[in-house]
């Protein structure tokens, strides 16, 4: 039986469709999450036990997904105070305290909280665009949501590398057009990509979404994945 919360005015609560009836709770003014979350929450290698760590969590929906895959600790760490807030009464609704803590938290600063290594496994869906790119929404929640104002690529590649152990995976939800700038970041801090999956919104257009996970010191060998195709005919079959 789920807690019993509050809702803030403006919020909503949605339904994440899973068997064990998740919801999560949102609001029209703050970023909320979409396909890209849920795509890599299905995505991600996880351990059954042990821990995992979500950078950039925003309500917290990716690590309440992955608790319908593992049984591992997860902390879900996230910079923006409401967003953090949100997180904490989705995951006391649904009952999950004991599996997801959330970390209001720099994710630049956190590795030197949490120490180095201490993580079976990473997911992160970053910001995607530079800040000098497109024009920063208004809104202050969404502008940090899509623009690396608090976090870089090159940031979130040094947090995942020194907050997963060796042999550890880091996944990642991007924009196809940094894949080579991702590439290229992972490697840096010793991160070996060894899978990527695009996703596109139909079968002959272009992707709008790629999936990468890395290896943290792994050897160089990478599987492209056959791709996601979002809707067909009209219709969303993912």
């Amino acid at each position: 039986m789920s807690e019993q919360i509050t809702l803030a005015a403006n919020e909503r609560l949605d339904d994440l469709m899973t068997e064990s009836g998740l919801k999560i709770i949102q609001s029209r003014e703050v970023f909320s999450f979409s396909l890209d979350a849920v795509l890599l929450s299905r995505f991600a290698s996880v351990p059954k036990h042990g821990r995992i760590v979500d950078l950039c969590t925003g309500n917290g929906v990716i690590p309440m997904l992955l608790t319908t895959r593992t049984n591992a600790k997860i902390d879900a760490v996230e910079i923006q105070p409401r967003l953090a807030d949100m997180a904490r009464r989705s995951i006391m609704l649904n009952q999950l305290t004991e599996q997801i803590t959330v970390i209001e938290q720099d994710l630049r600063l956190y590795p030197k909280l949490a120490g180095n290594g201490v993580y079976d496994a990473v997911t992160v869906n970053p910001p995607y665009m530079p800040v000098t790119a497109g024009d920063q929404n208004e809104n202050e929640h969404y502008a940090i949501a899509r623009h690396e104002i608090h976090c870089t690529l090159d940031d979130v590649a040094e947090a995942c590398s020194r907050l997963v152990r060796p042999g550890g995976k880091v996944s990642m939800v991007h924009r196809p057009s940094r894949l080579l700038d991702i590439v290229e970041t992972m490697r840096k801090w010793r991160l070996e990509p060894k899978r990527i999956q695009f996703v596109h919104p139909h079968a002959n257009a272009e992707a709008n979404m790629v999936l990468i996970e890395a290896m943290r010191d792994g050897k160089p060998d990478i599987k492209l994945l056959p791709p996601i195709i979002v809707y067909e005919n009209g219709v969303q079959i993912v």
